[in-house]
């Protein structure tokens, strides 16, 4: 998809500093891969505490 976006200047600039020589384009793309990670890592935490568990964890561990 082509988009045409704004970027901070100093936050591209450290960015690629970082990136050690990748595109601008690469940069994005590996934000918005890492954006999407961690917010399906939230999801995933924010159930913490609220899904129920039925079985033996004694028994799970000395089945294998």
């Amino acid at each position: 998809m082509r988009t045409n976006i704004v970027i901070n200047d100093e936050l591209m600039t450290r960015a690629m500093e970082l990136s050690k020589g990748k595109t601008k384009k690469a940069i994005v793309e590996e934000a918005l891969q890492l954006m999407i990670r961690i917010k399906e890592q939230l999801k995933i935490r924010n159930l913490k505490g609220k899904l129920n568990w039925e079985g033996d964890i004694d028994q799970l561990r000395t089945d294998s």
